[in-house]
């Protein structure tokens, strides 16, 4: 699958910018959504420099749900069409924040799950009377399971992960492609707090690795693949033993 048109959202983020400059190689088209002006102009200027055929920006606040058909449309006109919707942004709470902050925590989940929802929402009708597209969703390993350490997040990314599998059985009759991407930690500005260790990848490997993923059109890639394995092996473990324990992965 080489997508053409492609639509970022969370645009700044380490791995959707690596993701990028491999579509960009191949002369893609982008609209690129974000917060950050700033960042958004090195976004812009990176994906140029890596050859793509056409870059705009777009600043975007996710939390506007408003304002999110009106994206759609603005994609439509600029890149007249879409091939592929990529969504990367997210935050990494405080979980004991969150604890003792149902404000906190709410907007968290907010961030992490709710707008991410509404913006497959008119994206997906489009792509289903489209007959054709890919919807492809940076979620988190952190979604298999809950752990002590980060369960706001991960409830948040498990949301977004069901809310994928329904949508990619709704839409594979009109040939729609919905790709999950579950990425272990990854060393990016968003985990500059974590204290790293053997299985952080860096953000250019995690980039490459989820371009891959979506020109082949997997329904869910674990980024890199061996997380599949260590999501299975954790699965297996009993609950009455995984609530005593403070697995990290």
């Amino acid at each position: 699958m080489a997508a053409q048109r492609i639509l970022v959202v969370g645009a700044t983020s380490a791995m959707a910018r690596a993701a990028g400059r491999r579509f960009a190689a191949d002369g893609a088209r982008f609209v690129l959504a974000g917060r950050n002006p700033e960042k958004l102009s090195a976004a812009v200027a990176e994906l140029r420099d890596a050859g793509a055929a056409q870059v705009m920006s777009y600043p975007l606040d996710v939390m506007d749900f408003d304002h999110h058909p009106l994206l759609l449309e603005v994609a439509l006109e600029q890149l007249d069409g879409l091939d592929l919707l990529l969504v990367a942004h997210g935050v990494v709470p405080d979980q004991e924040a969150c604890e003792a902050d149902v404000a906190q925590l709410l907007e968290a989940f907010h961030v992490n799950a709710t707008s991410i929802l509404s913006l497959l929402v008119p994206v997906a009708n489009y792509f289903e009377q489209q007959r054709r597209g890919t919807i492809a969703v940076i979620t988190s390993v952190a979604g298999e399971r809950g752990r002590r350490e980060n369960y706001t997040y991960g409830a948040a990314k498990s949301a977004v992960s069901v809310f994928l599998q329904g949508l990619r059985a709704r839409l594979h009759p009109a040939g729609v492609r919905v790709v999950d991407l579950r990425p272990g930690p990854v060393r990016s500005p968003m985990t500059a707090h974590k204290s790293g260790g053997l299985l952080f990848t860096d953000a250019d490997r995690a980039g490459a690795l989820i371009h891959a993923a979506i020109r082949r059109g997997v329904d869910i890639a674990y980024v890199p693949w061996w997380w599949r394995w260590i999501v299975a092996l954790t699965s297996l473990v009993p609950e009455a033993l995984f609530k005593r324990t403070d697995l990290r992965a």
